[in-house]
């Protein structure tokens, strides 16, 4: 059945083929190709159901090729190693026989250390100071009508977060002087009392836009039908509990673009100030050729 895309423990709740072999569905988004966030999600349940007693610390991955929403993906398991702090699992999500994202992610227990620090968290605006992402709202007519189809319909279906961006000006060509980019994000609906499943929300959520930022400095947006985007690899770091129905700050930058790609980086923090993970993506940012006039 097919999940609803506004109910994100529908799309997380892949089902066990036996021999660490999972199945998940796409939601039925109107999208021509999968949310690589949906990807990085699944595939982390697949991992998490895998070990016991141990959470994951971090993920690498690489997108290899478009999904088709319209198939499920099969998640192929390899326990890689079982070490008494760490363990690590390697998850291959695969359609029609080849891989269209490979990642490693690795487990550990929970230990004590005297060493603790974390970044500060930027100020900006409380979300309930701060208007939800609506295209309606933020962007006129003309501009909607010029944005991509899969990514009006993506913002226009009931989703899975709420996201509340801190300056909406960015989308309709402000620059970014800095290329720093702030925005509120919490799933629609509360998830159950699973630090994993939070984790696995997160990862889903932690694709939303961060390559993006790359072009904040440009007063560009990947929205643009001009613009054409996907994200290559996608790195995460968990460093403390969080649960992710509940605000959350995701701040962005991009330290560099070159040769057609754009790196972006990313902070999650809780509303108290408190650092919970670490994004780091690159992807393929180009301008859209003019196709020739027919003959």
């Amino acid at each position: 059945m097919t999940p609803s895309f506004s109910n994100l423990l529908s799309i997380l709740d892949i089902e066990s083929l036996g021999d660490d072999i999972f199945r998940g569905l796409s939601p039925a988004s109107g999208w021509t190709r999968v949310f690589g966030g949906q990807v990085v999600g699944q595939a982390l349940v697949a991992a998490c159901r895998t070990v016991e007693r141990r959470l994951p610390h971090s993920l690498h991955a690489y997108f290899i090729l478009p999904g088709d929403p319209s198939i499920p993906i099969i998640y192929e398991v390899a326990r890689l190693r079982d070490g008494g702090s760490f363990t690590t699992r390697r998850v291959s999500a695969m359609q029609k026989g080849a891989a269209i994202f490979s990642m490693i992610a690795s487990f550990h227990v929970q230990e004590d250390s005297i060493f603790d620090h974390q970044a500060t968290m930027p100020d900006v605006p409380p979300p309930d100071k701060v208007k939800r992402l609506d295209l309606a709202e933020t962007m006129g007519e003309k501009m909607r009508s010029e944005m991509p189809n899969f990514i009006r319909r993506f913002f226009e279906a009931d989703m899975p977060f709420e996201m509340r961006p801190t300056d909406l000006s960015r989308y309709v060509g402000k620059k970014v002087t800095d290329g720093r980019v702030h925005i509120w994000l919490k799933a629609a609906r509360a998830l159950p009392d699973d630090p994993a499943l939070h984790q696995c929300a997160l990862a889903f959520a932690s694709d939303f836009s961060l390559l993006d930022a790359a072009l904040a400095r440009y007063g560009r947006t990947v929205f643009e039908n001009s613009i054409s985007a996907a994200s290559l690899d996608h790195a995460l770091w968990f460093h403390r509990p969080f649960r992710a129905d509940e605000w959350l700050l995701y701040t962005q930058d991009s330290p560099n673009t070159h040769d057609g790609l754009g790196f972006s980086r990313g902070l999650i923090f809780r509303a108290d100030g408190t650092l919970v993970a670490s994004v780091a993506q690159e992807g393929s940012i180009r301008v859209r050729r003019p196709r020739p006039p027919a003959a």
